[in-house]
């Protein structure tokens, strides 16, 4: 399989997305990215027996340290946090330290905002394992760790200096976590592109095999879309706001089971019906392109629907604490229809309800 290589391009600065099998089997090629000589590398319980120990032989030459933290989006606080930044401490690392993520989204976004703070920032790699880390929390440069009263609350913008995304790895992802990824992938197609949806729905099949071309084809079509909106809107000012389509209704749901029910990708891809749903109720979507998008999500073994034993005003009062809520008012990603995302401010809670409570 090819290598495929984008750069995400931010004015003066840039740096390179590497996808492709086997990339952590080039030692040479993962020792050049720490550049300086201490190096933190950041994993999990799950990630660190099956591919630690080669990324900790290929930075031999540097003052080398591991912390593998348990697993799961619970661990993503300030207080593992802190003991990233205890282990950088008694490490002496220095300002030219790089701190390396290897894992998905949680080990990304804990190991990234450490970087980001330590010494008022330090050189940051990804290293993702996962497939929804590959195609949209690796790239881009959000880092945070959650709160009980949301996801995310605490966090910094800190680009990473590098992202190498060995396809290999996801051959030891569990069924589960794979479908979790691909709700977004799914995403780019339902906010910028009917083509690549179209596509997604004619290889469904072949992605959930994990034929390896029609992998790369889908990571790499993710990450020119999210790399091409950072770079015209890196700190979500505008444009970059659409790629949360579903998200302010998935973190609602992920706070509200208290990070230990549905997994993120699943609660995204509930989270994408529902902003679609309320959409076609607004009269601002066909109800056919809802329909288009929950089929496809079933199909890669998603959820659709809220699970039981929600509430409904729960659910409203987590939403106004999103980060794109202005002034306690829910701003919402809707769309209008497949590969239309739009930022629609100020949705009226009694719109909102509805859709929560159907």
């Amino acid at each position: 399989m090819a290598l495929h290589e984008l750069q995400v391009e931010l004015g003066a600065r840039r740096y390179p997305i590497r996808i492709g099998r086997g990339l952590l089997d080039q030692p040479e090629a993962l020792a050049a990215l720490v550049t300086g000589r201490h190096a933190l590398v950041v994993t999990d319980g799950n990630v660190a027996p099956h591919y630690l120990a080669r990324v900790q032989s290929a930075l031999a030459g540097k003052a080398v340290q591991a912390l593998v933290l348990p697993p799961g989006e619970q661990e993503k606080t300030l207080a593992r946090f802190t003991e990233v930044m205890a282990t950088l401490a008694a490490m002496g690392a220095s300002r030219d330290a790089t701190v390396v993520a290897l894992g998905g989204g949680v080990v990304g976004d804990l190991a990234g905002f450490a970087a980001a703070c330590w010494m008022r920032g330090v050189r940051f790699v990804q290293l993702p394992t996962t497939l929804l880390a590959m195609v949209d929390s690796s790239v881009g440069g959000k880092t945070a760790v959650d709160l009980p009263q949301g996801k995310n609350l605490v966090g910094a913008f800190h680009q990473p200096a590098a992202v190498l995304a060995d396809t290999a790895t996801l051959d030891t992802l569990p069924e589960r976590e794979f479908s979790a990824g691909l709700a977004e992938v799914v995403k780019y197609g339902a906010i910028a592109d009917a083509g690549f949806f179209a596509w997604l729905e004619d290889n469904a099949e072949a992605l959930m095999a994990r034929n390896p071309d029609a992998l790369a084809h889908a990571i790499a079509t993710s990450c020119r879309h999210k790399a091409g909106i950072v770079a015209r809107d890196e700190t979500e000012q505008g444009e970059r706001m659409l790629l949360n389509f579903g998200h302010t209704f998935g973190h609602a749901i992920e706070t509200g089971q208290g990070y230990g029910g549905l997994l993120h990708g699943e609660a995204i891809a509930v989270g994408m019906v529902l902003a679609a749903r309320l959409s076609a109720d607004r009269g601002r979507a066909p109800w056919s392109d809802t329909a288009r998008l929950a089929a496809l999500l079933e199909r890669f073994d998603l959820p659709v629907a809220l699970p039981a034993g929600l509430s409904g005003e729960a659910l409203l009062g987590h939403m106004k604490l999103d980060k794109k809520a202005v002034s306690g008012r829910i701003r919402l990603i809707l769309w209008a229809g497949l590969g239309q995302a739009e930022v629609v401010p100020d949705v009226p809670e009694s719109e909102i309800l509805p859709v929560l409570e159907a």
